[in-house]
Parts: C-alpha cells; sequence; structure tokens
C-alpha cells in the first residue's frame, strides 16, 4: 500500500507551514525523541565521567608532578583537547547529517565515543608507560570530542524534525536532558564506587570502572538508534521522501537548499555568519555554568576550600535534578509563548546569580552550596531548554545539522571547554570563588545581548 502523502498545515501555537510526516511517522516522535535522549545521555555519560575522573584522579595518573595545581592543569587541558577537535566533529557529522541523513551521523558519534571512552578505561598510566600514556590520552580525548561535534545538533534536529505540530520546542529539548542525567549516571556510578573502594583504590585502579561500563550504555544506544526512522524533514528536502524536494521546485533556489551544496559548512559560513556567530553568544554563558558546576568546582572545592567530595557531587547531582525537572514544563511553554522571553529570564537570572552561586561554596555548608546550585541550574535550564529548538530553527533544513551544530560547540568550547583550565589559572592568581562568578554572569551577560539581538524563531517555516 503506498505512503500516505506528507500534509502541510500551519502549526497551532507552535510555528509558520511545515510538513507533516505521515501518520505512521508521527506515531514514532515520542520513541525517536527517546532515541535521541539516550544517545545523548550516553555521550554525556562518556564526557561527565572524564571530568570528574580529571578532577580526582587523572592529574597524578597521567601528568605526575610534584605541584598539584600544575597536574590538575594538566589534566584539564586534556579536557578542553576534546573541545578543540569538536569544530571537526561538526564539519565531519554535519556534512553527513545534511547530506546522508540525521541517523547515519548520529549512529556514526556514538560508535566513536563509545571506542574512545572504553579505551580511556584500558590505558596503561605513566608509571607504567611514561610519555606514551599521556600521549594516548590526549588522542583519546582528541576522538571523543570530535564524536560531541556531531552528537547535539544530530539527536536535537532528529527529535525536532519528528516532532507533531506545535511541539518542537518540547521534542527538542528531550535529548537536550542527557547532559544533565548523563552527569547524574555518572554520579550514580562514581559515588558508590568511592565508597566501596576509597579514594586509594579509586586513584589506583577502580577509575577504570565508569569508562569500562560505558561499553554496555553504548551498545544499547547504537541498537535504539539503528531502530527509529530517519527525519522526515530531511528525506523531503533531500527528495528521500513522498514530495518534491524544495529545492527542485524554483530554478533559483538559494544554494544552500539545492543539491550542489556539497560542503555545508562553507555555505554556512556564506550564507548565515551573523546567525551563527550570534547563535554561538547565545549559547556561551550557559555552557560557562554547565561545566564550572559540574566539572570545575568538583575539584576546586575538595582541593582549595576544603569542602569533602561527596559534599560537592551530591551539590552538583541536586542542582542537575533540578534543572532536569522543569527543562520539559519549560520548553512546552516556549512553544506556546515563543523561546526568547524564556531565554531572556533564564540569561538574566543567570546574570545575576552568578556571583551569589559560586560565593556560597565560601560558606562550605552543603545544605547552602546545594540550594544555590539548584537555582543555578534551574536558571541554565530556563535558558537552555527552548535553545535547542531555537537553534534549529535558525538555520534552513539543508543547513541545520551542520548550523545548530556549529552554533552549540562553539558555545561550548569557547564557554565551556577552557572554563575549567581558566578557572584553574584564575583561583591561582585570586583565591576566592567570586572569581568563578564574574567569569561566568560576564559570559552569561553576552548570551543576554545576543539573544536580544536575535529573532524569535517559533513561527518560521521549519520544512525549509
Amino acid at each position: 500500500m503506498p505512503e500516505s502523502p506528507a500534509k502541510t498545515v500551519t502549526e497551532a501555537g507552535g510555528g509558520g507551514p511545515v510538513a507533516l510526516p505521515p501518520e505512521s511517522q508521527r506515531s514514532t516522535a515520542p520513541r525517536v525523541a527517546v532515541a535521541s535522549l539516550i544517545g545523548t545521555t550516553i555521550e554525556y555519560y562518556d564526557f561527565a565521567v572524564y571530568g570528574t575522573a580529571s578532577a580526582l584522579v587523572l592529574g597524578p595518573a597521567f601528568f605526575p608532578s610534584g605541584n598539584a595545581t600544575v597536574s590538575t592543569l594538566a589534566a584539564f587541558l586534556t579536557f578542553a583537547a576534546a573541545f578543540v577537535s569538536r569544530p571537526l566533529g561538526v564539519v565531519l557529522f554535519g556534512t553527513i547529517g545534511d547530506r546522508l541523513g540525521r541517523r547515519r551521523a548520529l549512529v556514526a558519534s556514538l560508535l566513536l565515543m563509545g571506542v574512545a571512552t572504553v579505551g580511556v578505561g584500558l590505558l596503561p598510566t605513566y608509571e607504567t608507560a611514561g610519555l606514551l600514556a599521556p600521549v594516548l590520552l590526549v588522542t583519546l580525548r582528541l576522538l571523543q570530542g570530535v564524536s560531541m561535534g556531531g552528537e547535539w545538533g544530530g539527536a536535537v534536529l532528529l527529535a525536532a524534525e519528528h516532532a507533531p505540530p506545535g511541539r518542537r520546542a518540547l521534542y527538542a529539548a528531550v535529548p537536550n536532558i542527557g547532559p544533565s542525567l548523563g552527569f547524574l549516571l555518572s554520579s550514580a556510578v562514581v559515588v558508590p564506587t568511592l565508597d566501596i573502594v576509597g579514594r586509594d583504590g579509586f586513584s589506583d585502579w577502580a577509575w577504570r570502572i565508569p569508562f569500562l561500563l560505558s561499553a554496555v550504555l553504548v551498545m544499547v544506544g547504537l541498537w535504539v538508534r539503528t531502530t527509529v526512522a530517519e527525519s522526515p524533514v530531511f528525506k523531503a528536502e533531500t527528495g528521500g521522501g513522498t514530495r518534491t524536494p524544495a529545492w527542485a521546485e524554483t530554478e533559483d533556489r538559494p544554494a544552500e537548499q539545492s543539491p550542489a551544496s556539497r560542503f555545508p559548512l562553507g555555505t554556512l559560513l556564506a550564507r548565515h555568519p551573523g546567525r551563527l556567530l550570534l547563535g554561538t553568544g547565545a549559547a556561551i554563558g550557559g555552557s560557562a555554568v554547565y561545566y564550572l558546576t559540574i566539572v570545575y568546582s568538583l575539584s576546586y572545592g575538595p582541593k582549595t576550600l576544603g569542602i569533602p567530595q561527596n559534599t560537592m557531587l551530591t551539590a552538583a547531582s541536586i542542582g542537575a535534578a533540578a534543572g532536569i525537572a522543569i527543562t520539559l514544563p519549560v520548553a512546552r511553554l516556549a512553544d506556546r509563548v515563543g523561546r526568547r522571553p524564556l531565554m531572556l529570564t533564564g540569561a538574566t537570572g543567570s546574570v545575576l546569580w552568578a556571583v551569589p552561586m559560586y560565593a556560597s561554596l565560601s560558606s562550605r555548608n552543603a545544605l547552602l552550596i546545594t540550594g544555590a546550585y539548584a537555582v543555578g541550574l534551574m536558571l541554565l535550564a530556563l535558558m537552555f531548554s527552548p535553545m535547542a529548538a531555537f537553534l534549529a530553527e535558525l538555520f534552513p533544513a539543508r543547513l541545520r545539522y551542520t548550523g545548530a551544530s556549529a552554533a552549540f560547540i562553539l558555545a561550548n568550547t569557547l564557554g565551556g571547554g577552557f572554563a575549567p583550565l581558566l578557572a584553574t589559572w584564575l583561583n591561582s592568581q585570586w583565591s576566592s570563588p567570586l572569581v568563578l562568578g564574574f567569569y561566568t554572569g560576564g559570559l552569561c551577560l553576552v548570551s543576554l545581548a545576543c539573544l536580544a539581538t536575535l529573532p524569535e524563531t517559533r513561527e518560521g517555516d521549519f520544512a525549509v
């Protein structure tokens, strides 16, 4: 029986004319969203495990030094290395995703992340292999970064492009839960392991367990991702759907919607540099908040301020859970009132709350720190929950994988990737957690300015 043709309608309270997939495909939208969430959770679990291990173990194990600050800086430098290679992932997986399909790119990125993460768990330390150990560690981190460059954008697009009318922000926000959920999953493995084997046992050998467990998670993720349907918007735009491709309807169709666009990043830079720059700025502040909270402070709190390790892990975990709790309600509201009002509110709140949040570390009070982190990560969710749909809607369908990925990854690299490294240096010069607040507050102010400049995207035509 032939497949029913796609229908074009106007979304009620959620966008302009869009090409809807057949009913059989629309009914799979929740499953696609869950598949996207599983993938981003696994990818960010891997990243969070590395960040936690960097704070606790990897400095002395791979970069031994008589100076603890130098060892920590070296470990965080390898953390930053993965962000440097993320743009390569944007180019590689963005090209695959925009030319060959979202699903293919996502399967490849997850497989690459799995190989690199399990590889870290199998590495010899400096004591065993000498200089070869840190070289191998940095190499695997670079591969992790390449993988992450293609993950977020593809997962968001696959969910958003399957979304029913008026629910695009909601579905796009589902995989956006992955970063916080991945951190919680990482903590659920790391904290019990620390309790069972102790700090010495974890430093000696047990730090490998979270990395090796990633193999099981990746196999589950690959199975889920290979069973979901390709994006109907992508199939329609490339002629793989049931209607005439948009780029074939007129001879003067823009180049980014033409099959001749063999290098999407080049077309993106030529035609949409302003939106790419502003989209990057819109996400840069939230990236700093996320990585300083769930990566850097786990090292800074215990080593510099004497806060118990479990206190910091618990505070970050509860804060992440609070952010998860409001992510989908915020996204649903964004489908009704628009993306910008909520993101502007979240950015403003993050600017004002940045200094008080990190100032709470000076109190060394577990309850106060946990409360401050919970408020800060809820404000982050207010800013980032609609961000998934917003960045996707900034770019046309034929450049969407590359455009959304590039904006988000550049923001992560500039705002988050170097944040632990820069914060370590700043605190070596000024011994106060207020430095973290001024740093993140300044970047959130940049995000606020960019969001104020960009237009509302909810009513745009998402099918082209």
